[in-house]
């Protein structure tokens, strides 16, 4: 990945006659990169965290962005054989990538009118409500069969999940789940990427209590970062989800994760310009000596966010190249005067994100988080899958 795909495709070439692939890279402005090999080994290191207890993957937003069907199997490979999305679509979607061994858990639940969908496709609803639980216990009771679900309680989030008042209700009155086969009680954490916050500690409280009048089921809590808080807070079934895919669990250590992703842009463009020559939309950068400036192929529009306008830089050989005025739709603009003019030429490939510039460290010049950086990213991208 550190010559130019032009090059790469000429020695290719020269032994073999050009794929479809070698056509699409070609044509593509940029490349995304996903090491299969380094999901495998954060999945594993983990569920070893976890002392024998079971590892769930979250795979919910196409798997952070990064292409669900492609990597929920490393992950049931390894092992695990709970899957949990967001949506019911994202279910149904997930169902045809991994054998019939795994449970798929729908975090929203079915939405109204859409609970027979859900228990004809064998995916297992996250019960979120008095509503949710009555529907879905009426149609069990309409298919003459028992039906299972998550119910997650709210400990103290105020998202999603039955609040005190609903859990008590149905301590009182267990026939309210009458046909439904509750696999496990669940809930999440708020703060767990802060170990010291008062908030995780009150919220296991919570869940204890609140899942004690509930019937007596496993338990899920702990998130990615839930589970480096110890053994209290991870139970019997974890749901990692960003670790997976290489962001940081403990934000104030070093990150014992893997680093998935690598993202190059192609340059379209350089030029010379003159010191006092402006850069881009709204004239946000100024030369203030001669500068070579080169355009690069990517832009918000592929998930480069706008809030990186001005802000940080693209690695040229480990070389950085600072990003010169406002990130654009299709492309940005970087200033590579400090480099050598071979390094930088039309077709030339820049290092937006890897191993020297993570996720994590793209959010914090965006003013976000990593999530966001990992899920913005388009379906423009050539894409590789590397280790499978």
């Amino acid at each position: 990945m550190n010559v130019s795909v032009s090059a790469a495709l000429s020695d290719r070439e020269t032994t073999r006659p050009r794929t479809a692939d070698d056509a699409a890279a070609a044509r593509a402005g940029a490349f995304l990169t996903i090491d299969l090999a380094a999901l495998r080994e954060n999945y594993l290191a983990l569920r070893n965290r976890l002392g024998g207890r079971a590892c769930a993957a979250v795979v919910k937003a196409d798997a952070y962005g990064l292409g669900a069907a492609h990597i929920a199997p490393v992950f049931h490979e390894a092992g695990c054989r709970h899957f949990f999305v967001a949506h019911l679509d994202e279910g149904l979607a997930l169902k045809q990538a991994l054998p019939d061994d795994c449970a798929i858990m729908v975090l929203h639940g079915p939405m109204p009118g859409a609970e027979a969908d859900c228990a004809h496709a064998g995916l297992v609803p996250v019960l979120n409500s008095m509503e949710q639980i009555e529907a879905w216990g009426a149609l069990a009771r309409a298919l003459g069969r028992r039906l299972p679900a998550f119910v997650q309680i709210d400990s103290g989030m105020s998202r999603m999940g039955l609040p005190e008042a609903d859990i008590t209700r149905i301590a009182a009155a267990p026939a309210l789940l009458d046909g439904i086969i509750v696999e496990a009680v669940m809930s999440h954490l708020a703060c767990a990427d802060e170990p010291d916050h008062p908030a995780n500690a009150e919220q296991l409280a919570n869940f204890r209590r609140r899942k004690a009048l509930l019937p007596d089921a496993p338990a899920s809590f702990a998130n990615s970062s839930g589970i480096f808080l110890g053994p209290d807070y991870q139970f019997d079934l974890a749901r990692p989800g960003a670790a997976l895919y290489g962001l940081n669990p403990q934000p104030h250590l070093p990150n014992p994760m893997k680093n998935v992703v690598r993202l190059m842009a192609k340059v379209v463009q350089t030029r010379e310009i003159p010191a006092g020559a402006h850069v881009g939309y709204s004239w946000r950068f100024r030369a203030d000596r001669p500068t070579r400036i080169a355009t690069v192929s990517v832009g918000y529009a592929d998930g480069w966010l706008r809030s990186l306008s001005g802000r940080g830089a693209v690695l040229v050989d480990g070389r950085a190249a600072p990003i010169a005025g406002r990130v654009s739709m299709d492309s940005i603009t970087v200033d590579v005067t400090d480099l050598p003019p071979e390094a930088v030429k039309p077709g030339s490939l820049v290092e937006l994100i890897g191993p020297d510039q993570t996720p994590d460290a793209v959010a914090a010049l965006a003013g976000t988080i990593g999530y966001e950086v990992l899920t913005s990213l388009g379906n423009r991208y050539h894409r590789r899958y590397l280790n499978g």
